[in-house]
C-alpha cells in the first residue's frame, strides 16, 4: 500500500475549482478497487490517499491522470506503508 499526501500548488479557489473533476477521478479509483481511503487534509492544504498497490510507481503512474496534478493544482508524495495493526491490518482488497 502507498499513503499519497498531496500538497496544492495553488490558492484553495483554484483547487476548488477542478474539485468535482478530482472526486470523479477518485470515484474511478474506488471503482477499480485501488483506493482504500481518502480525504482532504484540515486544513485544506491537500489531501491524503491510501491507494492498494504494489509499487510508488504504479501510485505515481496512476496519480498523473489526476486532474489536479494535469492542471498543475497539486503534486503527491508517496510513502510505503503495510498495517499491522487497527482495523486495517487484515485489510484485504474487494478484487482479491
Amino acid at each position: 500500500m502507498y499513503l499519497m499526501i498531496s500538497t496544492y500548488l495553488a490558492p484553495l479557489d483554484e483547487v476548488d475549482q477542478a474539485r468535482t473533476d478530482h472526486l470523479a477521478f477518485i470515484d474511478g479509483l474506488e471503482r477499480a478497487g485501488v483506493l482504500v481511503s481518502a480525504g482532504r487534509q484540515d486544513p485544506p492544504v491537500g489531501g491524503i490517499l491510501l491507494l492498494n498497490v504494489d509499487t510508488e510507481a504504479r501510485a505515481h503512474e496512476l496519480l498523473a491522470d489526476d486532474p489536479y496534478v494535469r492542471r498543475g493544482l497539486a503534486e503527491y508524495a508517496a510513502t510505503g506503508w503495510q498495517p499491522t495493526r487497527g482495523v486495517l491490518a487484515d485489510w484485504k482488497s474487494p478484487a482479491a
